[in-house]
């Protein structure tokens, strides 16, 4: 389900359910985590993150969450792995972005460092639709790379929204109509080719509010993991996976 090749100090990672989208399992979040902590021993300077058949990622498979909704925290534990690792790489990362970005596929990109989307890609931050609230710091960072009306539009709506509104909110690098990949391709190879140690350095200290980054996660896992208990989650959860209009009068 996940694909790694190192190649010309490039480290691929690969999400490949592409019969489901993309949509990440536990399993994906532990193996990408161990991905990104390896990779600069194995030799990486530089990462790269897509998804196979066309889609980047449907964002955590339904069933599964709804499991985790029903028993516990579930897969908190694998996905925060994941977010911790991201957060902390400290190589450049590039997430080559198309067909859906959902959830945490539009989250992860904001702790990305080159973001090229093809321009019809299509992304979501719906949490609100699901009865939770937002996740991997995007509460906090998102306002300060949008403003706070854009903000509040993306995550209080949960609407849909496409490549141009991405970049215009400053999470998404480039847009591409044609040759995404190529594109991704010459990014990554400079990246490579430029000295190692600056280039780390360039990053941390593009990224000094680590810190308040990783405490805003930790309080948004906090009232998101109490958030899935609650009966607007599982009727919303329940609703996707029956296929049904969700009875919103539940969430009173």
């Amino acid at each position: 389900m996940i694909h790694e090749l190192l190649e010309n100090n490039i480290l691929t990672i690969v999400m490949d359910r592409a019969h489901k989208k993309n949509a990440l399992v536990p399993k994906m979040y532990s193996v990408m985590a161990t991905a990104i902590e390896n990779a600069p021993l194995a030799g990486a300077r530089v990462i790269v993150i897509k998804g196979a058949g066309g889609c980047f990622t449907a964002g955590n498979d339904v069933p599964e969450f709804l499991r985790a909704v029903k028993e516990g925290a579930g897969e908190i534990n694998e996905t925060y792995h994941f977010m911790q690792a991201l957060l902390k790489c400290p190589l450049p990362v590039v997430a080559q972005v198309e067909g859906l970005a959902i959830g945490i596929g539009s989250t992860m990109l904001l702790h990305c460092d080159f973001v090229l989307c093809h321009e019809k890609t299509r992304f979501a931050m719906p949490f609100i639709n699901l009865g939770l609230v937002p996740e991997y710091a995007s509460s906090y960072i998102l306002p300060r790379v949008a403003g706070h009306l854009k903000a509040a539009q993306l995550l209080m709506l949960g609407n849909p929204f496409d490549a141009k509104q991405a970049k215009e909110c400053g999470f998404v690098t480039s847009i591409h109509s044609v040759d995404l990949h190529a594109a991704v391709v010459d990014i990554a190879e400079a990246l490579a080719k430029k000295p190692a140690l600056a280039l780390q350095q360039t990053k941390a200290l593009l990224r000094q509010d680590e810190a308040c980054v990783a405490k805003h996660i930790d309080d948004e896992l906090k009232i998101f993991v109490e958030a899935m208990q609650s009966e607007a989650a599982n009727e919303a959860f329940t609703a996707f996976v029956e296929k049904r209009a969700v009875n919103y009068d539940k969430f009173k």
